[in-house]
């Protein structure tokens, strides 16, 4: 499957990978495998989508805004490799929500970004998964999330 095609067919556009904004690259490469940093909700506006799941922001727009945060990783893939055709499988993924102490759907939220890499790459995009909730994110963004994806040449 040629996965440019599958974005295609899923209308699916990829957003521009944001400049960082420290000392770290957006993707990094060690033998076989492709390191992504952190992606937050980027909107529109040019900020990152802000708020705490369980208090102002609902399970349903954190899965909403994790499966954009998806595309930005995808976007980061596509940056540091050129070809996505060269992603041999998603191997990991974290996820990190920002919410209550008392919420405790986190892995519904990340469902967001699991579910668009298995949309996007089938089976290469099942990935082994943690997901956690955070007293705060960078900038009071809702969810952050990195992931590890092993690579060809």
């Amino acid at each position: 499957m040629i996965i440019e095609q599958r974005l295609a067919e899923l209308g699916i556009v990829l957003p521009t990978v944001p400049q960082p904004v420290g000392s770290y690259l957006p993707a990094a490469r060690m033998g076989n495998l492709l390191f992504l940093c952190g992606q937050g909700p980027l909107l529109e506006s040019g900020e990152n989508a802000k708020g705490k799941l369980g208090r102002e922001v609902s399970v349903e727009e954190g899965y909403k805004l994790a499966r954009l945060t998806g595309l930005y990783l995808i976007a980061a893939m596509k940056q540091g490799l050129g070809d996505l055709d060269r992603v041999v499988r998603v191997g990991k993924v974290l996820g990190m929500v920002n919410c209550t102490p008392e919420f405790g759907d986190m892995p519904a939220v990340i469902n967001g970004c699991s579910d668009l890499f298995v949309e996007v790459f089938g089976d290469k995009g099942r990935h082994a998964r943690s997901s956690v909730g955070m007293g705060s994110l960078p900038g009071g963004m809702t969810v952050e999330i990195e992931a590890v994806v092993e690579i060809s040449d």
